[in-house]
């Protein structure tokens, strides 16, 4: 499943409020300022901090090296 290109563009961390990266292969969406990842279950991204897992520093890395 994908997320759409506008959905993305309304969703925001509800911690930081910054955007957010989706990682196709997980099926995660990315908050590279808060350090987490939000599952994305049955097509329906959950935008909840306590069901995010933390990102490791390879993926902080790994994020910070894309444009």
């Amino acid at each position: 499943m994908t997320i759409e290109a506008k959905l993305l563009e309304i969703l925001v961390c509800p911690v930081t409020k910054g955007p957010l990266v989706y990682d196709r292969e997980r099926n995660e969406l990315l908050s590279r300022s808060a350090r987490l990842a939000y599952p994305i279950r049955d097509g329906i991204p959950v935008m909840l901090e306590e069901e995010a897992r933390p990102l490791t520093d390879e993926e902080i890395e790994r994020l910070a090296a894309k444009p």
